[in-house]
């Protein structure tokens, strides 16, 4: 944890989206034990998360899928489809299968349980905000393959892509979050968002996590 206790590295913004007001609480006086954390903005509901995604560009998303009006999946994919970059991790109740493949198939970046113990999961956002990926090794490999079997994505795009884009491509791959991107190539954290949402839509993928597995799959390091 020792590059996001870096005292010249801003904290990592974080939105809560969940329907239960005192977990909401709960996640954020935890989440307040690292200062290096900061809860900037939370809500009930997949319709307003969509709107403060936008207004306030988190780095970390964390999302609940089980809510009123639109479910955490839902809004899963609005989020994607609108071009929100942030890291968003599904966090829930649910271990079906079926609800942890598709959220990996519509741009989650990670997927957290809620019967986690509340230092493991401290641990965890941690990760998340160091770029490291928050999901089992099982679900990592239905990803890959799936990427494998979709061979759309070929050379011709890679050649689409801007010399910085790529530069960016390559430091996405090694799992570095936008801030420690920006630090390394000397640029603003909001020229690296934008270029992440480009090379993101240049590429058909929905994620980060697509993205970097995609870049190991394609031997692009």
């Amino acid at each position: 944890m020792n590059s996001l206790s870096s005292e010249d590295l801003s904290p990592a913004t974080i939105m809560l989206v969940d329907d239960h007001p005192m977990l909401r609480q709960g996640l954020k006086q935890l989440l307040q034990i690292n200062p290096q954390l900061q809860v900037i903005t939370e809500t009930n509901n997949g319709h307003q998360a969509l709107e403060l995604a936008l207004e306030n560009e988190p780095d970390v998303i964390l999302l609940d899928i089980n809510m009123p009006d639109i479910d955490g999946l839902q809004t899963l994919k609005l989020l994607r489809d609108n071009n929100v970059t942030s890291r968003i991790i599904i966090f829930t109740v649910s271990n079906y299968e079926e609800d942890l493949i598709k959220a990996m198939k519509d741009g989650a970046d990670g997927y957290l349980l809620k019967d986690m113990e509340a230092e493991e999961l401290l641990h965890a956002v941690e990760k998340i905000c160091l770029g490291e990926i928050v999901v089992s090794p099982q679900l990592t490999s239905i990803l890959a393959k799936q990427l494998r079997n979709n061979k759309a994505q070929s050379q011709r795009e890679v050649d689409a892509l801007t010399a910085r884009e790529l530069d960016i491509l390559k430091l996405l791959a090694k799992g570095l979050p936008n801030k420690l991107i920006a630090r390394k190539l000397n640029i603003a954290e909001s020229t690296v968002k934008v270029h992440v949402k480009h090379l993101l839509k240049k590429l058909q993928l929905k994620s980060r996590v697509e993205a970097a597995v995609w870049a190991l799959e394609q031997n692009i390091k």
